[in-house]
């Protein structure tokens, strides 16, 4: 991906349980629908949706209910939109033209609460927060988002960076604010704001900085063109990178393990690079090791298991499920066909999301959308859409 303006970017006992019933009775993947729409009315009134998944398409947004995959509603939406988890069981973030708007995708429907501002970027979740910066002010926006079923806006923090650009913040338990620094044509690093948005530490160390991950003990790693910045017990931290030119510009973190997960392109003038190689972070050592999977990825690929897998969605179809601390691929699950990432980073591309033992896939070209149980390795079901879908995201967990 070239930089994009628009940054990227757990069910549990109820979809266990339903796992197990489904391959009991069937010990087959059965396919959920021929074709959804046959069986949904859009628009319609609708009741409340399980485990809620929202995936976007050209013109609008599904949503799904995440044990079954069936279809609840569709809703028209122009432009491209992002999705994001917003931190709690109901609502999602959809990233659109006008700023971030809240969905609360268990019922289906966009609230009143949205966060104005050209060119909405990353939304982070951790301790409790949800973060969303938006590139074109500046702005940071931290808010509670179990504080978001109440009535209006939830109570916000908020801290508008030095200039605009293409940025990220994450809070931390005890309050700290860390977010970004640059500019629209130069990013450098990363600054720490007490719980009074006070500096208090800074590091400018980090070329081309762009997202973040938190690791077990609440370490935070920033990706950089280098290697990793990582902020550890109100220090910072780099990561040196064994290759001159190492961009890790998408990361994926977990509290159950120490290790983050990052990308790991090399070539500076490439159009699109099309990696093969992961890289793990070891937050405890502050080293990075390399892992060449034979297959490239794309920034929609990475993803975390329950206990800290890192998890990578290949171009070969297969979901890689590797060992973090040793880099052993422990397993390989079929789920997709053979693709190829298009150039263009908007353009649709078979993506990972994740939620508790369950990985979501979706498969564009054939307008797919898989659930697949990470211990078993097995698809639990699979259902065709009325479009391919784009951005695949749901709530954190459900009812």
């Amino acid at each position: 991906m070239n930089k994009p303006t628009r940054a990227r970017t757990l069910t549990g006992t109820a979809l266990a349980l339903a796992a197990s019933m489904a391959l009991t009775a069937c010990g087959s993947t059965d396919d959920a629908s021929s074709d959804a729409e046959s069986r949904h009315t859009k628009g319609s009134a609708a009741a409340t949706v399980d485990n809620p998944l929202v995936a976007s398409y050209d013109g609008g947004l599904y949503v799904l209910n995440g044990d079954t995959l069936k279809l609840a509603k569709t809703i028209e939406l122009p432009g491209f939109n992002r999705v994001s988890p917003a931190g709690d069981d109901d609502h999602v973030v959809i990233s659109t033209d006008s700023g971030f708007r809240l969905f609360d995708a268990t019922r289906q429907t966009f609230t009143d609460t949205e966060f104005k501002g050209s060119k909405p970027g990353h939304v982070v979740r951790h301790a409790g927060r949800t973060v969303l910066f938006t590139d074109g002010t500046g702005q940071v926006n931290a808010f509670d988002p179990t504080a978001l079923g109440d009535a209006g806006k939830p109570r916000t923090r908020t801290y508008t960076s030095a200039e605009p650009h293409h940025g990220v913040a994450i809070e931390l338990a005890d309050g700290e604010l860390v977010t970004t620094l640059g500019t629209e044509e130069k990013r450098t690093g990363a600054l720490v704001l007490d719980k009074d948005n006070k500096e208090i530490a800074r590091a400018e160390n980090c070329p081309g900085v762009h997202g973040e991950a938190a690791a077990k003990g609440e370490v935070v790693g920033f990706g950089c063109e280098d290697g990793v910045l990582l902020y550890k017990d109100g220090e910072f931290t780099k990561v040196e990178a064994p290759d001159d030119y190492a961009r890790t510009g998408n990361q994926a973190g977990s509290d159950a393990s120490p290790v983050l997960l990052g990308d790991y392109k090399t070539d500076p003038d490439a159009e699109l690079e099309r990696p093969t190689r992961i890289s793990l972070i070891d937050t405890r050592t502050a080293k990075m090791k390399l892992v060449d999977l034979g297959t490239s990825y794309s920034f929609r690929s990475l993803a975390r298991g329950p206990q800290g897998e890192a998890l990578v969605l290949g171009t070969d179809g297969v979901l890689h499920v590797i060992d973090p601390e040793t880099g052993t691929v422990e397993k390989k699950i079929e789920t997709v066909g053979d693709w190829t990432e298009p150039l263009d980073w908007q353009q649709p591309r078979p993506t990972l999301f994740v939620r508790d033992h369950t990985a979501y896939v979706s498969d564009p070209g054939k307008r797919k959308l898989h659930a697949v149980d990470l211990d078993s390795g097995k698809k639990l079901t699979s259902v065709t859409l009325p479009k391919g879908t784009n951005e695949l995201s749901g709530t954190v967990s459900g009812r």
